[in-house]
C-alpha cells in the first residue's frame, strides 16, 4: 500500500510539473513582446502590417474567385477564409500588442503637438483595427485599401520626416 501511495504520489507531482511548464511555456512565449528586450524595430512592424494587408488582399480575391464555384472549391475556400482571418488577427496583434501597448506613450500634456501626435496615433490605431476587423467580416476591398493608406498615415505620423527618408534609401 505504500508503494502504491509513493507511486500515485509521483505520477501526480510528475503530471503537475508537466502541466506548470507546459503553462509557463505557453505564457512566455504569448508575453515575449511585452517584455523590454529590445530585439524588434519599428519599421520592421510597418513592413509586417503592410505584409498582412497584401495576404488579407490576396485572400480576399481567391475567396471571390473560388465562390463561383463553392461546391468544388469548398477545401480551398476554407482554407482561404482562415488564412484571411488569421493575417488579420495578427495584423491587430501588431496593432494593439506593439504601438498601442509598448510604443505609443501616454503623454502628460492635455494640448499642443505632443497632445495632437498622441492623439492621432491612438485613432489612426483604433481605425486600423476597425478596419481589420470589417476585412475579416467581408470580402470588400474598400477595408484593405483604407488600411494601406491608415498604415501610410500612421508611419508619417510616427517617424521623423528624416527616419522616413532613411527608412527610403534602404528600400
Amino acid at each position: 500500500m505504500k508503494k502504491w501511495k509513493s507511486a500515485v504520489a509521483a505520477l501526480c507531482m510528475g503530471l503537475v510539473l508537466s502541466l506548470g511548464g507546459i503553462l509557463a511555456w505557453n505564457q512566455s512565449v504569448s508575453a515575449h513582446c511585452q517584455i523590454p528586450c529590445g530585439i524588434y524595430d519599428d519599421a520592421m512592424r510597418f513592413t509586417m502590417l503592410e505584409e498582412h494587408v497584401t495576404t488579407i488582399e490576396k485572400s480576399i480575391n481567391q475567396i471571390v474567385d473560388l465562390s463561383k464555384d463553392p461546391a468544388q472549391n469548398a477545401n480551398q475556400l476554407t482554407r482561404w477564409v482562415m488564412n484571411k482571418e488569421d493575417h488579420a488577427d495578427q495584423f491587430a496583434e501588431i496593432v494593439t500588442w506593439y504601438f498601442l501597448q509598448q510604443r505609443i506613450k501616454p503623454t502628460e500634456a492635455r494640448s499642443g503637438d505632443e497632445w495632437d501626435k498622441y492623439v492621432l496615433q491612438i485613432r489612426l490605431c483604433h481605425e486600423m483595427l476597425v478596419a481589420t476587423m470589417k476585412a475579416k467580416q467581408t470580402t470588400d476591398l474598400q477595408y484593405t485599401e483604407q488600411l494601406r493608406k491608415l498604415v501610410d498615415e500612421f508611419r508619417h505620423s510616427y517617424f521623423t520626416a528624416e527616419q522616413l527618408a532613411h527608412m527610403k534609401e534602404h528600400t
